[in-house]
């Protein structure tokens, strides 16, 4: 079985949905200081990610999903996915962003199945609190290995697809490792390393 795994924000989506959610509740300034931070390898992931989630207290869950609705994808992202189906690949995406966001990614792009966080809410309105698949630095690497171990994939038939820090450990499990548009401590563990904004330059890279 031949896998593929992508990171979704920043990598098939163009951005950070925590940023666009913070835009759109006040909080922008607070989230990208944390997140530059957090994706630079220079704060723990699970800590980052508790902080910026907790700027979102009081957000109407309305408000996000009109954003989520709205996302917009990186060039090449449905051509590069319908590119993986044709060659019998299975489509993984793993994000440390939320459910509303990747949900409606697939619904627009035909990933096989994601993993992500979920952004706790009470009475529609946002607690500041998260939790979720992909809560620490390790989460994408251990998905990733049982995936594989139902699968039946290996190593070998991997591809792992990310741009920041907390993307390491998956590429850990895969041969090929293509670092799209990341940041240094990404690109310093890949194979590949694509600096163009168009998904579909790795297409040459596949069996």
């Amino acid at each position: 079985m031949k896998l593929a795994i992508f990171d979704f924000d920043s990598t098939l989506m163009n951005g950070e949905t925590i940023d666009l959610l913070a835009q759109a509740n006040g909080s922008a300034d607070a989230v990208q200081t944390i997140t530059k931070e957090a994706m630079g390898g220079k704060m723990d992931f699970h800590q980052s990610l508790k902080l910026r989630v907790a700027t979102l207290k009081g957000m109407p869950l309305t408000k996000v999903q009109e954003v989520c609705n709205s996302l917009k994808y990186n060039l090449g992202a449905k051509e590069l996915i319908e590119e993986l189906k044709a060659r019998n690949y299975k489509i993984v995406v793993f994000s440390g962003g939320f459910d509303e966001g990747v949900s409606a990614g697939q619904k627009v792009l035909g990933y096989h199945i994601h993993f992500s966080n979920k952004l706790h809410h009470k009475d529609g309105i946002l607690t500041g609190e998260v939790g979720g698949e992909m809560m620490f630095n390790y989460s994408k690497g251990r998905m990733t290995e049982k995936i594989q171990t139902l699968l039946n994939a290996t190593y070998e038939s991997t591809i792992a697809i990310g741009d920041g820090a907390n993307d390491v450990s998956m590429f850990h499990c895969a041969k090929k490792k293509v670092a799209f548009c990341a940041k240094p401590i990404l690109k310093e563990a890949a194979n590949i390393v694509i600096d163009e904004k168009n998904l579909m330059l790795i297409a040459k890279h596949l069996d």
